[in-house]
């Protein structure tokens, strides 16, 4: 008893660490940035877009294509911002994506059809390069050092609950103001809320660039372990978010009832927190590469169950599964790069590997829900369970090229 004692006192420690600390002030703030910025930019159509279709008289796919636009905007952009990020830091991208942000939103709130619902979308896609995820991460690593892991953990696990939460707000939202009502309380919130907290909570003087100012040579990115890891997230990455807006058609596609499908894909959400939270406690005593490893080989594990098995209970187990391996590796794009790349190379790393990413997130939902409509749910779990195989093997190749280097410095 004793030693289980100890034991959960440990798993404490970080956290309360990090709550007297500038690193808890930017990650309490970018908690509340990436809630408020993903809410509003990305998740509002799944509420608003019948809507936002009939106002406008435009087809819902045309309305539902808004948020692919701002991902292959999101994605292009990266790379330019890379150098930027490393020299200046987060703050300096981050305070004007938050403003770009909200002129996207009022441009959004009064589109009148296709020109201005366009040049809406265009406007939130540089904002989000500018603002969510990859900015907010580099922002966190600028401050906590060699708590960076933990640090990025909390702000990915306080992410997890967005739609949940942003989901039935918008509804209300829309229920007192209408579609154009909410989008403009949205906006306020990111001028009222995210701009100060970009403003005053961010580092002026990140360590990062510190570092990137005193050597004249930017640290070196392994192209090879680029290209790797990279390949493994996006086409991990490619699989969720295909099925995050056809998961429910496919459950019940394979026989579920339309309750039961809502509750298989409930367990999803609650799985992927648990995995978030799984990753967050056993990260401290197993390498990141490691668990990276494990939540690559439960996605192909999960499809290969629900090909093998049908009937609700057979969902759910693989909806437990799916979960768990989303979560996992949501903490893993994040905290991954830390462990791969020199520290000084972190927010470069990732501004270029935003590119595949976005890519691959913008590319999936329709290319899935197309397949599912097509060919069946059974071709796309074939098709999630063959990409979510070569995610881990490129993961596995990088797992190779680690146990290379540590032999070679053996032999050295």
């Amino acid at each position: 008893m004793q030693s289980m004692s100890h034991q959960i006192a440990a798993l404490g420690t970080v956290p309360m660490a990090l709550l007297h600390s500038a690193t808890a002030r930017v990650v309490a703030a970018l908690s509340v940035t990436q809630f408020i910025g993903w809410g509003s930019m990305f998740w509002l159509p799944a509420v608003i877009g019948p809507a936002m279709a009939a106002d406008l008289q435009m087809p819902l796919p045309m309305i539902m294509a808004g948020p692919t636009v701002m991902l292959v905007l999101m994605a292009v952009t990266s790379w330019p911002l890379a150098p930027i990020f490393e020299r200046r830091g987060a703050r300096s991208v981050m305070i004007p994506g938050a403003l770009l942000a909200v002129a996207g939103l009022v441009t959004l709130a009064f589109a009148q059809g296709p020109l201005s619902f366009l040049a809406a979308w265009i406007l939130i896609g540089l904002a989000g390069a500018g603002m969510l995820t990859t900015p907010a991460q580099i922002a966190v690593t600028e401050v906590a050092g060699d708590k960076a892991r933990q640090a990025l953990g909390i702000l990915i696990l306080t992410g997890g609950l967005t739609p949940t939460i942003v989901w039935p707000l918008t509804g209300l939202l829309q229920g007192i103001w209408g579609w154009r009502g909410a989008v403009l309380v949205f906006a306020a919130l990111v001028l009222l809320v995210c701009v100060p907290l970009h403003i005053y909570a961010l580092a002026r003087k990140p360590r990062a660039s510190k570092t990137v100012q005193a050597d004249t040579a930017p640290s070196r990115i392994d192209p090879l372990r680029l290209i790797l890891l990279s390949s493994s997230f996006a086409a991990n990455g490619f699989v969720t978010w295909g099925f995050a807006l056809t998961i429910i058609i496919l459950f019940e596609a394979g026989g579920l009832t339309p309750a039961e499908a809502m509750l298989a894909a409930a367990v999803i959400g609650i799985a992927q927190w648990g995995g978030r939270v799984l990753d967050f406690f056993a990260g401290r005593y197993i390498p990141p590469l490691i668990m990276g490893l494990t939540g690559a080989a439960l996605f192909p594990l999960s499809f290969f169950f629900l090909i093998a098995n049908a009937g609700f209970s057979a969902t759910m187990g693989f909806a437990v599964l799916y979960g768990v391996a989303g979560g996992i590796t949501a903490v893993a794009r994040a905290t991954l790069p830390l462990d791969v790349f020199p520290a000084g190379a972190y927010a470069r790393a990732s501004a270029q590997m935003a590119v595949p990413l976005n890519l691959a997130f913008a590319s999936a939902p329709p290319i899935v829900a197309a397949i599912l409509t097509a060919a069946g749910p059974q071709a796309a779990l074939w098709l999630a369970l063959v990409i979510s195989v070569f995610a881990f093997c490129a993961l596995l190749g990088l797992w190779h090229l680690r146990r290379k280097d540590r032999a070679l410095a053996n032999i050295v």
